[in-house]
């Protein structure tokens, strides 16, 4: 548990940006404390953003799955990996066309940016996470990418915390197409500085007055770093205590999870 300077440094925060898988909940089970720091941020008039680089869900359904989960908060406090995607793709090219594997919350984003879905010459190949994953879908990127389409990844996660276990994410389904054509993806969320800037600016928030809380050392402590924000690492998602030394970068802060935030906080 920190000591009281850091406890107070923490609470000093103005704006917490908090990640979602393995912090806010794994799979349909929401983890302890979650509750009452949620209720906590609005109570103290906090400035809060669930961030994710999940690009599945839509901002709707976040919302509806953590309302059943038992925790009320508006839509407009999420902010997804597909709609970081679907800005950065709008500023590259408006009005522009893709070729998407992924599901309703990457599909939804673009097309509300005003992009088409085209499976014969896209600009863009987009891939996300996704269940309807194929190996005819793989086929259809990887000639898609050859004839010169560019090559996106909603986020650059390998895995992903599931209720069961580790799941697949975005750059263990889009590795395939990268090794068959040659061709590297670019990947819009956490790390990505550009995400970061983005969640900023939806709270409408300073670097030094904002904190972030995840559970992986290779998006959201490394996203924190290289966008000098704090950051804490919880222990209820992918990361280990001992595997914090594989990496060369450290978070400021360190706990088992939200509900030791809560202790701290209230």
């Amino acid at each position: 548990m920190p000591d009281k300077q850091k406890i107070d440094a923490i609470k000093s925060k103005n704006a917490f940006i908090i990640d979602m898988d393995g912090v806010i909940y794994h799979g349909n089970k929401l983890l302890p404390g979650v509750t009452a720091f949620t209720e906590w941020l609005i109570s103290a008039g906090k400035k809060f953003l669930f961030l994710t680089n999940s690009s599945e869900r839509t901002p709707e359904e976040l919302q509806r799955k953590l309302q059943r989960l038992g925790v009320k908060v508006p839509r407009d406090v999420f902010y997804t990996s597909a709609l970081a995607t679907a800005m950065f793709l709008n500023n590259q090219k408006p009005k522009g066309s893709a070729y998407i594997i992924g599901d309703a919350g990457l599909i939804n984003a673009l097309y509300n940016v005003g992009y088409t879905m085209n499976n014969v010459d896209p600009d863009y190949v987009v891939i996300g996470e996704t269940r309807s994953y194929s190996y005819e879908t793989v086929e259809k990127a990887i000639n898609l990418v050859l004839k010169g389409a560019r090559l996106i990844g909603a986020n650059p996660d390998v895995t992903g915390p599931g209720e069961h276990g580790i799941v697949p994410a975005t750059k263990a389904l889009i590795s395939p197409v990268e090794m068959a054509t040659g061709k590297n993806a670019y990947f819009v969320g956490k790390p990505n500085p550009l995400m970061m800037r983005n969640a900023l600016k939806k709270i409408d928030a300073t670097r030094e007055e904002s904190i972030i809380i995840g559970d992986r050392m290779d998006t959201d402590i490394v996203a924190g770093i290289e966008s000098d924000i704090d950051t804490i690492l919880v222990l209820s998602g992918i990361t280990s205590k001992e595997m914090i030394d594989h990496f060369p970068y450290r978070p400021m802060y360190v706990l088992n999870g939200i509900a030791d935030l809560v202790d701290i906080m209230i």
